[in-house]
């Protein structure tokens, strides 16, 4: 027993005295292969990252195009109009345009923000500019207003698709990209980020049960949420019992407008903030939810990554309204329908300051346009309607309009109004005056019947060339009253109608152009 001991312990000894084996790897090895496999990982997680971050491939534009310079294919026909600029020598080597078209599903589906944006990548500048939805356009209907084109051609596909032809003939070439979204996705942005801190300049107090609208917001510096933000981004005036008062506060479109632009400011920048980067999922379900684009959700990251790499701050971002100035044209549908000579309100670009924005912040390419490359409508003295390319589509509102009656603006025998939702109220029986429907584009009398009247426009009719140019609160060139206030006190949203016909304008005859610079009318004879 005791031998088998010691046999046991002498073994363990032997054990413990066999050398321990070197490493093949000296310290030094070891260390570096410690970094390698950590570069192997860093590289695969740059490469796998580098995939969420895409560069967009421009459109391939201005190919495939008919013998009488239309687009064949899946491009635009523009017929008699004129063909906006598609291909050329771009500012940059990466200078980008987007289309913004937010649609209100909740509204009838007008595109009522529609927004213009130019982003030089090379040398990070943006331009974004804001097209009123009042603005009026050179379709062959009656009502010739901006936002009417996307139903009035159906909507969906071919509604987006009207619309991008119209935009791309008021400025003169076509937009590289589009981005379409639903009016909701705005608040649900704003979720995804965890809010967005925005100084609310007024206190907000709107209800409309028809639209299951409540707007209450309070004034100063907020974190909104989602709901709040698509409250402020709505707000255009107060109740007429509120507490805060019906006109106090009350901005209309063109203040609504700006609003807008300073939200989607702090929007932008609260996005670019790097902790945003873990919100990129929810992000995408967004856009996967509620945006088309021909853009991919990787295009977009590439953008924003290329803004933040390049230092691109909010100083860079510039937003501005188109130049515009009030007009009002004679409607023969309504005209028809009430019985009286009938005017709707408009606004038109004030010619040489859009081509200005045009030349130098929107446009990718280095080539100068003139008045005639932009497709911009303006209202005679004798009633008819013109355009800066020389081609009107509605051949009868190219004329001056047959008046009824005695054939002279008279007053009407009875002052209509409207009711909070639009709708052109008889005073004598207080029932809706529903004009009938607009026939489809194309067809033999399409402008005799017109579409349904948008929601609301500006508050007090114009006449063209009367109005006194106002600044933009932002800075830039915004439209221009004639009486300084953007809406009056009792003015409801109303469809765009007005009863009093406008006083003799001063804009040109068909003998008579138009200052470049200004819009207004050449004075005439030596």
């Amino acid at each position: 027993m005791a031998e088998n001991v010691g046999k046991r312990l002498e073994q363990k000894e032997s054990k413990q005295k066999k050398t321990k084996k070197p490493s093949r790897l000296t310290k030094r090895q070891k260390w570096l292969l410690a970094v390698a496999i950590v570069l192997a990982v860093v590289l695969v997680a740059v490469v796998a990252l580098d995939g969420l971050f895409v560069k967009p491939e421009l459109p391939g534009k201005g190919n495939g195009s008919n013998a009488d310079g239309t687009q064949a294919g899946d491009g635009i026909d523009y017929g008699d109009g004129v063909q906006p600029r598609v291909s050329g020598e771009r500012k940059s080597k990466d200078y980008y345009t987007v289309l913004i078209l937010g649609r209100d599903t909740g509204g009838g589906g007008n595109t009522d923000t529609m927004l213009l944006a130019s982003y030089d990548v090379t040398n990070q500048k943006a331009n974004v500019m804001s097209i009123p939805r009042d603005t009026m356009v050179n379709v062959n209907w009656d009502v010739k207003k901006i936002n009417s084109v996307y139903n009035m051609n159906g909507g969906g596909e071919k509604g987006i698709k009207a619309l991008y032809k119209e935009i791309s003939q008021l400025v003169g070439f076509e937009p590289d990209y589009q981005v379409i979204l639903e009016w909701e996705a705005v608040g649900k942005i704003v979720d995804a980020i965890g809010g967005v801190d925005f100084d609310v300049p007024y206190p907000m107090d709107y209800h409309d049960p028809a639209q299951n609208l409540v707007i209450e917001q309070a004034p100063g510096l907020r974190h909104l949420s989602g709901d709040d933000a698509m409250q402020v981004i709505r707000w255009r005036k107060n109740d007429k019992d509120s507490p805060y008062g019906y006109n106090k506060g009350g901005v209309g479109d063109a203040g609504r407008m700006e609003l807008q632009q300073n939200f989607l400011k702090a929007v932008i920048k609260e996005m670019m903030q790097p902790k945003n980067v873990l919100n990129i999922g929810k992000i995408a379900k967004v856009f996967e939810e509620s945006v088309e684009t021909d853009l991919s959700f990787q295009n977009i990251l590439w953008f924003g990554k290329q803004a933040f790499s390049g230092g691109l701050s909010m100083d860079d971002v510039n937003f501005m309204t188109m130049p515009y100035k009030g007009a009002a044209a004679y409607s023969r549908a309504y005209s028809k329908q009430l019985g009286k000579d009938f005017y709707l309100e408009y606004v038109v670009p004030i010619p040489g300051k859009l081509l200005d924005i045009v030349n130098n912040q929107l446009s990718p390419f280095k080539e100068i346009f003139t008045l005639s490359d932009l497709d911009i409508m303006s209202v005679n003295a004798d009633g008819s309607i013109s355009s800066t390319t020389g081609h009107v589509e509605d051949s009868k509102a190219a004329v001056p309009p047959t008046l009824m009656g005695s054939g002279k603006k008279d007053e009407p025998e009875k002052d209509y109004i409207t009711d909070e939702n639009g709708n052109l109220i008889d005073p004598d029986t207080g029932e809706i005056v529903t004009p009938p429907e607009e026939t489809e584009p194309g067809t033999e009398t399409p402008s005799e019947t017109p579409s349904e009247p948008t929601p609301e426009t500006p508050a007090t009719p114009e006449t063209p060339g009367t109005g006194t140019e106002t600044t933009d609160p932002s800075g830039s060139t915004g439209g221009e009253t004639g009486t300084g206030s953007p809406e009056t006190p009792d003015q409801p949203e109303d469809p765009g109608i007005i009863v009093v016909p406008p006083e003799e304008p001063a804009t040109p005859d068909a003998n008579q152009g138009l200052d470049p610079a200004t819009g207004e009318p050449l004075p005439m004879g030596g």
